[in-house]
């Protein structure tokens, strides 16, 4: 009798453990459809300076329905329109990137289309070609999937990222940069005194191109200008930038460009076209 007490206990305890045990309900990802990308664009594409407002292209794209266990994706499927020279396979380190909300189409200006260019530093004036895909993914960028890609033939016009030094009507043919902070010598005296006027000055290698060769301190930061004395026409780096490299604007803003972490001699150049800068020690 005992025995059958003890029995009958632990039966009703096995009852009470399994209705108090929630079903688990495990969500799987079943798979999606790819893109399918299409343009409007089917000969070579002509980008002139004096159009920049105008539509380039038009690109639209069907939605890759995103399939789970539970049924089609409601979260948000989020877009990028990669754009790469032709046969990189989009690896190319100048392969451009634009977000797009949840649309599925997206309309490029000639200016839009034409900075993407100058930024890959294609040569204005030729036709060149490139591949252009859709990368759709779900939050945080997990499960990605990719459209087909599309090959168009452009011709870009001369476009920068970041506006040169000089005037424009001068053709950008005048202009002079120098560095000025705490990173050097000099300190961040405005304007500079010699000899730093002379060895803190970059050479042009043409309108989008300066080079300097010069001493840093180790540490510190510094400015980029246009003219002695004069803050209001500057560079600085934005946000991200580190001593090696990043991008930068022309605005008289902080932070600036952070110095090398060690006194040495180090190359800094600034490429105007793509908006990004690079230092390496010689």
């Amino acid at each position: 009798m005992k025995a059958l007490n003890i029995f009958l206990k632990l039966s009703l305890l096995s009852v009470v453990f399994l209705a108090c045990t929630k079903k688990e309900n495990k969500v799987f990802f079943e798979g999606s459809t790819p893109p399918v990308l299409t343009s409007t664009a089917s000969v070579t594409i002509v980008l002139e300076k004096d159009k920049k407002e105008e539509v380039a292209l038009v690109l639209s794209w069907t939605n890759p329905n995103y399939m789970f266990n539970t049924g089609v994706s409601s979260q948000n499927v989020y877009y990028i329109v990669q754009i790469d020279t032709a046969g990189k396979n989009f690896t190319s380190p100048k392969l451009q990137e634009m977000s797009i909300a949840s649309d599925l189409s997206v309309s490029l200006s000639v200016q839009e289309l034409n900075v993407f260019l100058s930024k890959m530093e294609f040569t204005p004036g030729v036709e060149q070609s490139i591949d252009i895909r859709i990368k759709a993914t779900l939050l945080n960028g997990t499960v990605p999937t990719y459209s087909n890609t599309l090959t168009l033939k452009v011709n870009p016009y001369l476009d920068f990222a970041v506006e040169p030094p000089g005037t424009p009507d001068n053709n950008y043919e005048d202009g002079e940069l120098w560095v000025v902070g705490d990173a050097f010598a000099s300190g961040w005296s405005n304007p500079l005194p010699s000899p730093y006027d002379v060895t803190q000055r970059f050479t042009r290698i043409d309108i989008m191109h300066y080079e300097l060769v010069v001493e840093m301190a180790g540490g510190g930061a510094y400015k980029i200008i246009q003219k002695q004395g004069d803050w209001s026409t500057q560079y600085h780096a934005l946000d991200g930038g580190t001593w090696e490299g990043g991008a930068f604007e022309k605005r008289d803003a902080d932070p600036g460009f952070p110095g090398a972490p060690t006194a040495g001699t180090y190359k800094i150049t600034i490429n105007f076209q793509t908006g990004r800068y690079a230092v390496v020690r010689q």
